[in-house]
This record gives C-alpha cells, sequence and structure tokens, in this order.
C-alpha cells in the first residue's frame, strides 16, 4: 500500500473521516498482525451472513470529455506526470462522491488517447495528433488501472463518425482517416466526418473498438449522440445543409436499393449499433454496451407536449428500435433541459424512455450539471438534485436505477457548491452498480466463493485496514466488495471498496461479499466480535 495514499475511516455514523496512510503487514494471514486479533477477536458467523440487507443499488457516473480539453487533461502540451495527476484528481474526486463508474472519451475524432496501429494520437495530449505522451505511457491503461484500484467501473466512450471537429488545431497525421482514407471523409461546415454510408468506414470504426476491447480491460463500451451530424446552415441561404453522402448513395440506387435516402441513412447507423453490439457480445460477454442519445424521441410516439428536435429525422438515430431489438445493455439519453420546461419535461421523458423498454434494459438519464456555471443563465444546485430525486421515483417501476452527470469538470470544481450538496444528501451512502442478468453465459460465471479478509492496525488505536481479495481463479479487474458494518446502537452502514478503514469502536457484525463484472452478488461471509 501506497503511504501516499489518503484513506476515510468507516464509524458507526457511517460518516466518512480523513485518515493519514497507514503501513501494513504482508503475508497470507487474514489477520495481519497479533494485536489486531486481540483486540477485534474475529469470529466466523455464519449464521449472520444473511442478515444484513440488500446492497443499495444505483448506477452513479461522471463522463470525463477529452474532446476541446474539456474535463482531461486541462489544457494540452501537459507532462505525461502532470496529466496523471489530473487523471487521480478527478478519480479520487469520484471516490469522495460516491460515484461508481466514469466514462472516459478515448476516441474524438479518429483518433486515440491509447496506444493504437489503426489511428494517431490525440492531439488534446500533446498539441499535436499522432504525437505519443513523453515520457511514454499509455493514457486509457492508467485509467482503468487507477479506476479499478478505487472501485471504479471504467466505461470506454467513442464518436464512432466525427474525424475533426471546430476546435481542433493541428494539422493531420498522415494516418488520419482523412489523410489515409479521404474518400471515406466529407466536410460539413467546419468539421469532418466519416461518412455512414461507406461500408468500409464503418467497419474501420468497429475494428476500431474491437482493438480496444480485446487489449483493455473495460468495463463497458459507451457511444455518444453523434451519429450523422448535427444539421448547420448555410451562412448565405440560410437553408439546412444536407449531409454531403452523394457517392455513397449513388452506389446504393445503382445496386438496386430499395429506400429512400432517409431509411437508407437509419439503416446505415442501424446496422452500425447492431453489428457493435454483436462484436461485443463476442469478444467480451461481460463488457456492456451502452448509448447516450439525445433526449427527445421520435416525433409520432412523443406524449403530448413535448417538441424540439428530431433525432430520428435529423440525426438518422432510430433509438426506440435499439432499445426493442436489445441492441444495448443501456440507455443514458440526454435530458438537458429544467424540470420547468414543459416541451421538454424531464418527468415526462423519463417515463417515455421506460416505456420504449420493452427488454428492461438499463434507462440512467443523462444529466447536464455541467449547466451549473458563474453566469447569469446558470441552474441552481437544486436543480440537479431535483432530477435525480425525480429518477428515483421510477424504482417501483424499474429497480434498476442510475443517472449520469455531464461532466466531471462541474464536480471536481464543486460548482454552486454541488459536490457538498451531493455528499450530503443523495451520495451519503455509497451504492453497487445495478446488475445485468441478461448477459450471463457461460463465459461469465457467478461468483462461488467470498472474499479472503485481512485487517491491519492503523496509528489510530481503534481503527483498522479491512482489504478484500478474491483469489487466482476470480478474473482480472475484479475490484468491488459490499461491505455492511453493525455498530451497537447505530444499525447498519453500507460501504463498498476492495480497501477500507473500519473504526473498531461499538463494532458488532461485519458481513462482506464480491461483486462480479455483471455487478451480481457473490456469496456472504459475516464476522462478529466477542
Amino acid at each position: 500500500m501506497s503511504s501516499a495514499r489518503r484513506r476515510f475511516l468507516i464509524g458507526g455514523s457511517g460518516s466518512l473521516l480523513g485518515l493519514a496512510a497507514c503501513s501494513t503487514a504482508t503475508g497470507p494471514l487474514k489477520l495481519a498482525d497479533k494485536a489486531a486479533a486481540e483486540a477485534l477477536r474475529l469470529q466466523p458467523a455464519p449464521g449472520l451472513s444473511d442478515s444484513a440487507p440488500p446492497a443499495p443499488r444505483e448506477f452513479r457516473a461522471a463522463w470525463v470529455a477529452t474532446v476541446a480539453n474539456i474535463d482531461w487533461p486541462s489544457r494540452k502540451g501537459l507532462s505525461s506526470a502532470a496529466q496523471q495527476a489530473e487523471a487521480l484528481a478527478l478519480l479520487d474526486q469520484a471516490v469522495a462522491l460516491r460515484l461508481n463508474a466514469i466514462v472516459l472519451q478515448v476516441r474524438t475524432s479518429a483518433d486515440a488517447l491509447y496506444t493504437s496501429t489503426l489511428e494517431p494520437w490525440s492531439e488534446v495530449l500533446s498539441g499535436k495528433q499522432g504525437q505519443a505522451p513523453e515520457p511514454f505511457y499509455d493514457p486509457l491503461s492508467f485509467w482503468v488501472e487507477q479506476a479499478h484500484r478505487r472501485g471504479l467501473e471504467l466505461h470506454a466512450w467513442f464518436n464512432p463518425f466525427r474525424a475533426r471537429q471546430s476546435q481542433a488545431s493541428t494539422n493531420a497525421d498522415a494516418r488520419h482517416l482523412s489523410r489515409s482514407q479521404p474518400q471515406w471523409v466529407k466536410r460539413y461546415g467546419d468539421q469532418l466526418w466519416i461518412d455512414p454510408g461507406e461500408p468500409a468506414a464503418a467497419e474501420h470504426t468497429l475494428a476500431v473498438i474491437e482493438d480496444v476491447l480485446q487489449r483493455y480491460d473495460i468495463d463497458a463500451v459507451h457511444i455518444d449522440d453523434y451519429f450523422y451530424p448535427y444539421p448547420i446552415q448555410d451562412p448565405q441561404s440560410k437553408q439546412e445543409l444536407d449531409f454531403p453522402d452523394e457517392p455513397a448513395w449513388q452506389r446504393y440506387v445503382q445496386a438496386g436499393g430499395p429506400l429512400k435516402r432517409a431509411d437508407w441513412r437509419r439503416q446505415n447507423v442501424d446496422q452500425l449499433v447492431q453489428r457493435l453490439h454483436q462484436r461485443v457480445r463476442d469478444i467480451k460477454p461481460g463488457v456492456r454496451f451502452g448509448i447516450s442519445p439525445f433526449g427527445l424521441g421520435k416525433p409520432s410516439l412523443r406524449p403530448a407536449g413535448i417538441a424540439g428536435f428530431s433525432q430520428y429525422d435529423k440525426l438518422y438515430a432510430d433509438v426506440e428500435r435499439w432499445l426493442a431489438e436489445g441492441w444495448l445493455d443501456y440507455l443514458a439519453p440526454q435530458l438537458y433541459w429544467p424540470i420547468a420546461q414543459k416541451a421538454q419535461a424531464f418527468e415526462v421523458l423519463r417515463d417515455y424512455w421506460q416505456a420504449q423498454n420493452p427488454l428492461q434494459r438499463h434507462i440512467w438519464p443523462g444529466l447536464f450539471t455541467s449547466k451549473l456555471t458563474d453566469k447569469a443563465d446558470s441552474w441552481p444546485k437544486e436543480e440537479i438534485l431535483q432530477q435525480i430525486a425525480l429518477s428515483r421515483e421510477l424504482r417501483p417501476r424499474n429497480p434498476s436505477l442510475g443517472h449520469l452527470h455531464f461532466s466531471m469538470v462541474a464536480l471536481k470544481q464543486n460548482r454552486r457548491g454541488i459536490s457538498e450538496a451531493l455528499q450530503d444528501g443523495p451520495y451519503a451512502s455509497p451504492a453497487l452498480v445495478p446488475p445485468t442478468p441478461w448477459l450471463a453465459t457461460e463465459a461469465t460465471p457467478t461468483l462461488n466463493a467470498a472474499p479472503t479478509v485481512q485487517l491491519s492496525r492503523t496509528a489510530h488505536a481503534e481503527s483498522y485496514v479491512l482489504q478484500l481479495s478474491m483469489g487466482p481463479e476470480a478474473k482480472s479487474g475484479l475490484q468491488r466488495y459490499a461491505v455492511w458494518l453493525r455498530y451497537a446502537g447505530s444499525g447498519w452502514v453500507f460501504s463498498s471498496g476492495s480497501e477500507l478503514v473500519i473504526s473498531s469502536t461499538g463494532l458488532e457484525v461485519m458481513v462482506v461479499s464480491a461483486i462480479d463484472a455483471l455487478g451480481r452478488e457473490g456469496p456472504r461471509t459475516a464476522y462478529s466480535w466477542a
């Protein structure tokens, strides 16, 4: 254990108190030193294994946007050490907030924030596309390792079709698709886009994601709302410009394709989503596939009073079909409007997306937490707190609760006191990610063993380090554990993590279990103190 790490003391009140790092003994003993054994008098208590209540479940995540250096790294050209320090600060903030997942953007514009033979390094790192971090490290590998060490899931976020965004500042690397495969890339306004109608281009995007799946221990593949680009207007005529996919469209027509152009475009996106879902299943059955689309559904299905932009007609995204077909594991619709805005009412849209969910996939709304600013049009922090409360009202109909914050920088900066309000309110206690049972196969066996428990004394006489681990039969990346502590006079206190500092004052019973990659809980083991 690094002496530089900061820990938190879990006591009978459930509150977290900062502690300096402590030293521990090493070795196979469950009790790391004799003093710990004598002070705690640890006794197995199998009859108490089922006495603790079910673990609380709620997906709590934040997007970490790398495009335009929104969240990380804070600017281009930082040293590797500075980039890593910023990443660790964001991860530690996530733990302090009791989040349980980070959604990290690893492909912003046909580039890579990881070692890749398929696409060049992103310019958001060094300031120059194609230039690796110096001294070298692999950012995605670093994020995965450090997130898992802290008990956080790491979802890898890909933009499937954007090739250059408007704030890009350097020339394209020779390996970038705009130079290596220019026939796939179209200019639309001040950005470049990979044409979804080019079959070879879609296959390249699939190959990029497949490469990450095979080489990194990510918990989910995540794509956002950019399919065909959001429409822009011609500056002279003020008319909406059509996406310039004429060559691909003409090849389709000449080959006898029967669809109208809009339906053909939707088919291109549908096929990418369907094939991506299947490849995730084939390569790593336990990894989830999530999509975060624009928050308004198909106009023909919208509830009365709901109005606004149609992603079905403009982005060619038939999200309702993806849910009906089960081509995803979670949907994070971007509900980026205040509750009182009737044409995009949060409660109505929350219910709408759940109603389009016959296979009961996870529905976890995206919240516009970055709308908390120091400007006059800022939302109050109560808006986000109320949206979380409304998302929890679905519990009787949908036990798979959750939401995502856009984006992590707003939480890191504690804008308008939002982080403190979350810690003291809806995130006062930790929660586990809801399980994804439909992914269970022979390749994802249920845990059949309880974790090994090890205790060691801290510098404080009445506190101990609790370390949990699984045997070699457990798969790599397993870092999530459920811990229930019962203190005299205060009932059960829940926590989650592989390494905790617990108070022994008034401690009566401890119940521990491991959580697998699908969020399923393994066997519980109980201990009591005489």
